[in-house]
């Protein structure tokens, strides 16, 4: 069975449906009932024994130097395409650091850090099932939780699809090969998500990686956040 070496965070984007507070700190910096996001993700980490952990900064990339001062195996990469270009850039250019890798968003709560658990068989992704409609990612699944389609446009009856996902290092040299692929014909706009998910789903089996609701929280906008701390009630 493998065993997570190390992690990569995604924390270059702009957060615009954050603002007025990403105006001048980046969303993954903003603080939730006194924590900062990113540092409860890099303290689940430490938790589970990985403390090897990229950051790929973008947006103000200079405020995220404290952390590689305040926790050790901290790497900063910076992202210099973050401006122009969807998400893949940041894969790419973090791409030399996978192996058996967690990959996740920097600006998400970790509730349950078993979600984090350093050990597992395979590739996938994190997801709780759901009923009713949603316009997340949706995942659909066969009976041993093998992923057979994706509805990228939101969905019901299957599993909602958290930023949080599991590479073996077999399927991370493959992924890593098709990032750079992607990234050098100049599919910019692209999620790196895409890469596996969708252009390339016959060279990945990816499973999901069940959580229950409640684990990850995805806080996308002022008023998500607002209605999850009450003190940024008063900000327009």
């Amino acid at each position: 069975m493998p065993k997570v070496e190390n992690a990569i965070i995604m924390a270059a984007g702009l957060g615009t449906r954050m603002r007025p507070l990403t105006n001048e700190i980046p969303k993954p910096l903003v603080k939730v009932n006194g924590k900062r996001m990113i540092e409860t993700i890099i303290q689940g980490l430490n938790q589970n024994g990985i403390t090897d952990i990229s950051i790929v900064t973008g947006y103000l990339a200079d405020k995220f130097d404290f952390l590689a001062n305040k926790y050790s195996g901290i790497k900063l990469i910076n992202n210099p395409y973050y401006q122009k270009y969807n998400n893949l850039s940041s894969l790419y250019v973090a791409r030399n650091e996978l192996k058996n890798t967690i990959i996740l968003d920097g600006d998400q709560l970790i509730n349950n850090l078993n979600v984090l658990d350093s050990r597992f068989d395979k590739s996938g992704y994190a997801g709780s099932w759901v009923n009713e409609w949603t316009d997340e990612w949706i995942m659909h699944s066969d009976d041993n939780g093998r992923v057979i389609s994706c509805d990228r446009d939101g969905g019901q009856e299957g599993y909602r699809l958290y930023s949080v996902s599991k590479w073996t290092a077999e399927d991370s040299k493959k992924l890593s090969k098709l990032v750079e692929k992607e990234f050098q014909a100049k599919n910019y706009d692209i999620y790196w998500d895409d890469v596996a998910m969708f252009k390339y789903p016959d060279k990945f089996d990816l499973f999901v990686h069940q959580v229950d609701p409640g684990d990850i929280v995805e806080i996308d906008s002022l008023d998500e956040l607002k209605a999850i701390d009450s003190s940024y009630r008063s900000i327009g």
